[in-house]
């Protein structure tokens, strides 16, 4: 059992000032995975004031990109060295399966070493017209605070911190209370790593404290994933402050199965776009599109993969799918199923009974619905667990509509019997993200959505461009 008594406040270990320590259970079977200290909003002005003064005061912006590239470098081997401990530990508390874990896990290097490369060939400074002028600085936004959820916690948090650290901004994460220990261990990495006093501070807590964190006049920035309606509460209270903002929000992404496509390889496909971390994903393919052609067929080939996961303890190799985060959790996905019957859908596999022998933890069944109307609720809203609908199309006109008929724009894909066909298919999706026929995400490119998924982009470049301010000097 892991312990964490303090917070780690500007590079420092501090008692939490109301002493809060809460107890981190596992969704699988409510054991006591460890404990961890709980920021209030009196911790929050201290990781600010520490956070201000580096900023405004201290050594970190004032380096030069190459030397904190150097740093984050550093924290980078740390952290890739301590990755199965990582892995083992946020299975543990927030029962996302051991396979998913350590292969996310084990790619957090490269995510790091993205923003490492387009760092060492961003333009900080250049001076436009053949130096004749203006001169263009890219400076950073000051104390950014990153709020980050619990579903994949460490890509999550390091998403938004590293870029802002490489551009010179002090961070302070605020990590979701289901998952605090995970992230006071980067408490530990940030400290060995060597990062100045005040740069980096980490305070688990919940929802008041979180929000008294986005409306705190010392924080220059709010860098957010979480739910749509989370980020409508911080998008209003950072445009009454004129305050930065960026966003990465729900999805309700469609997969678009084409008539010349494999079928059999789209459907074993699907068991990683629409089931990955127990369907608790923002990007999850939850809607698959498939033409009345070949529509009975997929259904019983989606019926047969689904049947075919391996649903229990999450620390077990063999698992596919582990048990829901919280009880209100699960409690809200069965609501889903529930409400996909009444609307008329037809329940093809799954159900609103935990899987037998699991009744002690948080469990759901895979669930397929079939003969899905696309205006249902089941289809437009977000479930965020291991629940698929199949909705059939007419023609390809007919499927880029269903696709493109949903508030949010954050994932996608479409599986195609040739690379240019799939690539037709996907000029015309609205959405951040999009995938052909499986194709694995760079961390690269960019990474955010459209409409209701979110503002702004992480990862590579882009990302890095996300924690700047552009400043013009004319000479």
């Amino acid at each position: 059992m892991k312990i964490y008594d303090k917070l780690f406040i500007g590079g420092q270990w501090k008692a939490p000032i109301n002493q809060e320590v809460i107890e981190i259970r596992s969704p699988h079977d409510q054991s006591v995975v460890g404990k961890a200290a709980q920021a209030s909003p009196a911790d929050i002005d201290l990781a600010v004031a520490a956070a201000r003064k580096a900023f405004d005061n201290g050594p970190w912006p004032k380096m030069t990109p190459g030397e904190r590239q150097d740093l984050v470098a550093r924290f980078n081997e740390l952290h890739a060295a301590r990755a199965d401990e990582i892995a083992a530990l946020i299975t543990s508390e927030n029962g996302t399966p051991s396979w998913f874990t350590n292969g996310l896990q084990h790619t957090l290097s490269e995510q790091t070493n993205a923003y490492l490369r387009a760092a060492k060939s961003y333009a900080w400074e250049e001076t436009l017209n053949d130096g004749k002028g203006p001169m263009i600085r890219r400076e950073a936004v000051g104390v950014v605070a990153a709020i980050i959820p619990w579903n994949a916690p460490h890509q999550s948090a390091l998403a938004k911190m590293i870029p802002a650290l490489l551009a010179g901004n002090t961070v302070i994460l605020k990590a979701s209370p289901e998952t605090s220990i995970n992230a006071l261990l980067l408490g530990e990495i940030f400290a060995e790593a060597g990062f100045p006093d005040g740069v980096v501070s980490i305070v688990p807590a919940g929802r008041e404290t979180s929000e008294y964190l986005v409306s705190h006049p010392g924080v220059d920035k709010i860098a957010f994933t979480g739910s749509t309606g989370a980020g409508r509460r911080i998008a209003s209270i950072a445009g009454e402050q004129l305050k930065r903002v960026s966003l990465e929000l729900g999805g309700k992404s469609a997969t678009i199965i084409l008539d010349d496509a494999d079928l059999e390889s789209a459907v074993q496909g699907l068991k990683y776009t629409s089931f990955v971390n127990n369907g608790e994903s923002c990007v999850a393919h939850t809607r698959v599109l498939v033409s009345k052609k070949r529509y009975e067929e997929a259904v019983a080939l989606i019926k047969t993969m689904t049947e075919n996961l391996v649903v229990g303890n999450p620390a077990d190799p063999a698992t596919f799918i582990g048990p829901m985060v919280r009880e209100d959790q699960q409690k809200r996905v069965q609501s889903y199923i529930e409400l996909g019957i009444k609307e008329g859908a037809r329940l093809v596999t799954g159900g609103t009974e935990v899987p037998a022998g699991l009744e002690g933890g948080f469990y759901v069944k895979p669930t397929i619905f079939a003969d899905v109307d696309n205006s249902m609720r089941i289809a437009q809203e977000e479930i965020f667990g291991p629940v698929l609908v199949v909705i059939p199309y007419e023609d390809e006109d007919d499927a880029v509509r269903i696709a493109n008929d949903s508030p949010y724009g954050l994932g996608g894909g479409v599986w195609s019997g040739t690379k240019e066909h799939g690539l037709e298919i996907a000029r015309q999706i609205r959405t951040g993200n999009f995938v052909v026929n499986g194709a694995t995400v760079s961390y690269e490119g960019p990474f955010g959505g459209y409409k209701a998924s979110g503002i702004g982009r992480e990862f590579g470049v882009v990302g890095l461009g996300a924690f700047v301010e552009h400043k013009a000097i004319n000479i």
